[in-house]
């Protein structure tokens, strides 16, 4: 089979078999420092990958050796693995937030380490765990404190967006020192599916969506949602789907102008027979270019996750486009 070639951020790319050493990943976001790339997903402790090139990924070690100190005390049967982080630089210090829950059920929380730099060579590197931010409880909240996302807006405020499942995904403000929930709180809901009123409340029921992310371009505030099923194999029908909003505490309305809040949502990818299911997005601006960073799994490794990073342009309307070939042609490597 010919090789599959395509150009990202000025490296050129070469497809491989399907059992090329992938960096294989949940739930990816990403920082940049210096010349550095870093990659942070779901796994023990935190998975760390770093990159000068956003092709080539070296292992960095985790956040956490073992796990946070609180983390069995929301969730008896958490394993170690701690889910979907998001990692934002602010007034000189790296915030990364993570969550801690079981799976299918609201018993969760979102908690925030902190750390001077990126780079695991330097003297001041250090993750520093500053605990919950915000925590769900079974049969008090109908929301499920995961799937965290931070943005600064144009005031220089900071918002955390999170959520899944249940009554779909909030967005509310962080205190300046970016570690709880500000005062008075102020919470919004940003995206919903339709939950059967039978449902019962500690059923996620099949509302699926989770996983918000905001991206700032231009006049506006872009949310991007994951919607159906991660992690089933080839069942899983894992999507993105897009709508925007000129606040960032919403109303976000997709190209038909359905707000979000009411089952809104415009696809912007979605898996296929090689790559089922492909979701829980991030997005950037690296090299001047802009980049929706999801995971796929692939129908020719066992449905493996991996890491992939598609271009993101925009088209006359304002709306985000990637060009879903990408899934085949960008290959990341592990570097050992």
């Amino acid at each position: 089979m010919k090789p599959l070639v395509a150009l990202v951020s000025g490296v050129i790319l070469t497809a491989c078999t399907a059992d090329a050493r992938q960096v294989d990943v949940h739930d990816p976001v990403m920082a940049q420092q210096g010349d550095t790339w870093y990659l942070f997903s779901t796994g023990p402790g935190i998975t760390i990958y770093s990159s000068p090139d956003l092709v080539n990924w070296t292992p960095d070690g985790r956040a956490f050796a073992t796990e946070p100190e609180w983390a069995k005390s929301v969730s008896a049967t958490f394993n170690g693995h701690l889910w979907a982080p998001d990692i934002v630089h602010h007034n000189g210090l790296y915030y990364l937030y993570y969550s801690v829950s079981a799976f299918g059920k609201n018993t969760s929380a979102i908690g925030v380490t902190v750390n001077k730099t990126l780079d695991s060579s330097s003297p001041d590197y250090a993750w520093e765990d500053k605990g919950i931010v915000v925590q769900s409880v079974p049969g008090r909240d109908l929301w499920n404190a995961i799937d965290p996302a931070v943005i600064i807006d144009e005031d220089g405020t900071p918002w955390m967006s999170f959520g899944s499942f249940w009554s779909g995904l909030k967005i509310f403000k962080l205190s300046a020192d970016m570690l709880s929930i500000a005062q008075p709180e102020e919470w919004y809901s940003i995206a919903k599916r339709e939950r059967p009123f039978t449902a019962a409340d500690a059923s996620a029921a099949p509302a699926a969506l989770e996983a918000p992310f905001i991206f700032k371009k231009g006049e506006f505030y872009y949310l991007f949602v994951s919607w159906d099923k991660c992690c089933q194999g080839k069942d899983s029908d894992y999507k993105v789907v897009v709508g925007r909003a000129k606040t960032v505490t919403g109303p976000y309305l997709d190209k038909e102008g359905v707000d979000l809040n009411h089952g809104g949502g415009s696809l912007l990818i979605e898996g296929n027979e090689r790559w089922p299911g492909v979701g829980h997005n991030s997005a950037y601006t690296f090299k001047g270019k802009d980049y929706l960073v999801v995971h796929a799994y692939e129908a020719a490794d066992n449905y493996k996750q991996k890491f992939k990073m598609l271009e993101m342009t925009w088209n006359k309307e304002g709306w985000p486009v990637v060009d879903p070939q990408e899934l085949d042609t960008f290959v990341s490597k592990r570097v050992e």
